[in-house]
C-alpha cells in the first residue's frame, strides 16, 4: 500500500458507492488487479466507505439537520424518516451479524463478483423495461417512504451482502418495485447508507485495527479524503441524471464488467 494506490482505491470507492454497480465488487477486483490481498486490504476497502458516508452527511446536511431538530418537537416527517431508516436497516443488521463470516469466506472473489454483476445488470435492464412500458414514474418525495416500503427496501438491501450485487442497486430497485420514483428510491438509498455503511465501517475498524495500522495512517487519510470528494460529486450528479434518464446503461455496464472479469481474473 502507498498513497497512490490508496488514492486509486479512494476514487473507485467514491465513484461506485452510490452508483448501482457495486463498490465492494469493484474494490475487490481493483485490489486483485493491483496485487493487493489479505485482511489489511479487505479492511481498507471497507473503512474508506467512511469518506462516502461523510459525503452523504455533507450533501444532505440541511435535510438531516431539519429532521434531527424536528425530532425534539415530534414533527411527523422527522419521526417518519427515522422510523423508515430504522426499519430499512434492521434486516441487514440481523443477517449481517449471522452471515458475515460465511459471506467473506465464500463470496469475496472474482467469480462470485462477476456473477453478481452480470445477473444484477440483467435484472436492472428488465425492471427498467417493464417500468417504461407501463409508463409509471412512481411516487416522488421522501414522504412516500412508508414503514412497509422501508422494510421491503431493507429486505432488498440484504441481497447486497453478496459482493458485486451493489447496495445501491438492490435498494433502488426494491424502492422502484414498491412504487417509488427512481430518484426518491435513490435518495432513500443514500440516507439508508448512513446506518448501514456506518455500522459496517465501525465494526471493521475495531475488528481489523492491527491490520489497518500496518497499512499506514497516511494511506488511510488519503483513501478517506479522495473517496469523500469523489462521492460528494457523484451524489449530486447521479440524482440529476436519474431525474432525466433510467438505470439501463448501468445494467449494460455491469454485464460488460462481469464478462471482463471472467476473461481476465477467473481461472
Amino acid at each position: 500500500m502507498n498513497p497512490l494506490i490508496a488514492a486509486i482505491l479512494g476514487v473507485v470507492e467514491g465513484l461506485t458507492e452510490y452508483l448501482p454497480v457495486s463498490s465492494t465488487g469493484h474494490l475487490i477486483l481493483v485490489s486483485r488487479w493491483l496485487g493487493l490481498e489479505g485482511e489489511g486490504a479487505d479492511a481498507f476497502d471497507v473503512v474508506i466507505q467512511l469518506g462516502a458516508i461523510l459525503a452523504v452527511l455533507v450533501h444532505y446536511r440541511s435535510l438531516l439537520w431539519e429532521r434531527a431538530t424536528g425530532l425534539t418537537s415530534g414533527k411527523k416527517e422527522s419521526v417518519a424518516l427515522l422510523v423508515a431508516l430504522a426499519l430499512g436497516f434492521l434486516p441487514t443488521a440481523v443477517l449481517g451479524v449471522l452471515l458475515r463470516k460465511k459471506i467473506k469466506a465464500l463470496l469475496f472473489g472474482p467469480a462470485p463478483v462477476a456473477i453478481a454483476l452480470i445477473v444484477g445488470g440483467i435484472v436492472m435492464i428488465a425492471i427498467e423495461f417493464v417500468r417504461k412500458k407501463r409508463g409509471h414514474e412512481g411516487d416522488l418525495g421522501l414522504e412516500h417512504v412508508t414503514p412497509k416500503r422501508a422494510f421491503l427496501i431493507g429486505l432488498g438491501q440484504c441481497i447486497s451482502m453478496w459482493p458485486g450485487s451493489s447496495r445501491s442497486m438492490c435498494t433502488i430497485m426494491a424502492g422502484q418495485l414498491t412504487g417509488l420514483s427512481t430518484a426518491t428510491a435513490a435518495e432513500f438509498s443514500f440516507l439508508l447508507g448512513l446506518p448501514t455503511l456506518g455500522a459496517a465501517t465501525l465494526y471493521e475498524m475495531l475488528k481489523s485495527r492491527e491490520a489497518l495500522a500496518g497499512l499506514g495512517g497516511a494511506n488511510l487519510v488519503v483513501g478517506l479524503a479522495v473517496s469523500f470528494l469523489v462521492a460528494w460529486a457523484v451524489i449530486a450528479a447521479f440524482i440529476a441524471y436519474l431525474k432525466r434518464f433510467g438505470l439501463s446503461p448501468f445494467g449494460f455496464y455491469r454485464i460488460a464488467v462481469g464478462a471482463l472479469v471472467f476473461w481476465t481474473l477467473v481461472r
